[in-house]
């Protein structure tokens, strides 16, 4: 759990600044599950500029309640959490001056947003608060005012943890429930999992990632692990510790960050899939008539692949659909073995080419029309489908042809603009998998729309 935070104060010399109004929200990393805002009676009056600066006065404080009597609540929804701020020393500092001058000590774990912004979201010309979610396209109301700036830092906060693909924050966030103590039951973790789509992460006892995986349902598809009777179930079974997951509402998403996740991550159950799953490709090559043959082969590095599949099986039923849809030759793509002229000629849905009947130059064009369909070389295009909400969308990145990232969105105007695209943005490898990846998701189903630019 975080705590996330903002804090208004009167100003004034250092460490005898008041709180005028104080907001925290509660987020589980998935939504906000509570939340406290108040003003507060810092029982000393608040400097000029400060006023000018957050709208907030002194008669505006007068029937406010004063620090000790919020303080209680300040602990219970704190608790258990980690801190997360926008300059994070600044805000936990004042607060545990104001729980010192009551006696208690407050500690608290923290993050500060502008570290983790720093990190993750590189080369923005400024890291203030405002400037910076302007910059990523994150709307902010009450600018100033804790309740305001707290809700922008929970939405920049969301953006952070997208783009820590090296899950550090989730890990630690893990290994501090750890040191709580007992290991939660296989049952009580199904129950805590959403029935949507999203990838999966499974940590053993120190935390570490042993597994990752996607799915349209992560609920069953951990119950599936944890009631599997195959060598890996009973291994994932004996070491899991917690799981925590992340929501996708597109599969296509999910797809990708599994393929990327399980390579930089590299956890131990994950084996198989650290290498390429896609074994087989199809390739294109001219035959003795001068016919294009398309063939579904062993995958090789050295020759350039049109597209690639898990299975022999796979490419074979693709190569069939594309065979009847392009009306070309079953025997020319080795689909149906003959001396004569293949069944798609006898029930007249082939053009004669295994008879070299057809001109090699009228079905070649076909092919090359196949074949320029399936790449998007040199394309520029934003995949829109489905977000993790009904107000979000989620938006996949292609520009001159290479595979950029993605991003989740809920205003139109941040994918409209192609900077604030670029800010937004969670970027990722672009590789042999995450083409075939994202050609196979097309040519399978239909996404809300496809924006070329």
């Amino acid at each position: 759990m975080y705590a996330i935070l903002d804090i208004e104060t009167t100003g004034g010399q250092f460490n005898e600044e008041g709180i005028t109004e104080i907001a925290i929200y509660k987020f589980d990393g998935h939504e906000v599950v509570d939340q406290f805002i108040s003003l507060v009676n810092p029982e000393k009056p608040i400097q000029p500029f400060v006023v000018k600066l957050t709208g907030i006065n002194n008669a505006m404080l007068r029937s406010a309640p004063k620090f000790y009597e919020i303080a209680k609540r300040i602990i219970e929804i704190t608790e258990n959490c980690i801190v997360v701020a926008h300059n994070a020393s600044f805000d936990y500092r004042i607060l545990r001056t104001e729980f010192s001058r009551l006696g208690y000590d407050f500690v608290r774990p923290t993050l500060c947003t502008v570290e983790l912004s720093q990190k993750l979201i590189p080369g923005q010309p400024s890291y203030s608060l405002g400037k910076l979610v302007r910059s990523l396209g994150i709307p902010v109301t009450d600018r100033h005012r804790a309740s305001g700036d707290a809700l922008a830092t929970v939405k920049l906060f969301k953006m952070i943890l997208d783009k820590d693909v090296s899950k550090e924050i989730l890990i630690s966030l893990i290994k501090a429930e750890i040191k709580k103590g007992l290991s939660p039951k296989l049952l009580d973790i199904v129950e805590s999992l959403p029935t949507r789509t999203g990838i999966y992460y499974i940590h053993n006892e120190k935390g570490d990632l042993i597994y990752i995986g996607k799915s349209k349902n992560i609920k069953k598809r951990i119950n599936q692990h944890f009631t599997g009777t195959s060598g890996k179930s009973k291994k994932i079974q004996r070491d899991v510790f917690a799981v925590t997951y992340e929501e996708t509402g597109s599969e296509l998403i999910a797809l990708l960050k599994e393929s990327e996740e399980i390579k930089i991550n590299k956890p131990i159950y994950n084996r198989a899939q650290r290498k390429s799953i896609f074994q087989y490709a199809l390739y294109v090559e001219k035959d003795a008539n001068g016919y294009l043959a398309l063939k579904v082969q062993k995958a090789d590095g050295r020759k350039k692949e049109i597209t690639s599949f898990t299975s022999i099986q796979e490419g074979k039923s693709l190569l069939h659909k594309i065979t009847a849809e392009y009306q070309l030759c079953q025997k020319i793509n080795g689909l149906y073995e003959t001396k004569n002229g293949c069944f798609q000629h006898k029930i007249k849905e082939c053009k004669g080419a295994c008879l070299n009947q057809e001109p090699s130059e009228a079905y070649n064009e076909r092919v090359e029309e196949f074949i320029s369909e399936m790449k998007f070389d040199n394309n520029n295009m934003v995949i829109i489908d489905r977000g993790r909400n009904v107000n979000e969308r989620s938006a996949v990145l292609i520009e001159n042809g290479i595979y950029k990232g993605y991003c989740f969105f809920d205003l139109n105007y941040q994918i409209n603009n192609i900077e604030i695209l670029k800010n937004i943005i969670i970027p990722m490898q672009n590789n042999r998998d995450t083409r075939t990846i994202i050609q196979g998701y097309l040519r399978r189903h239909k996404v809300i729309r496809i924006v070329k630019f």
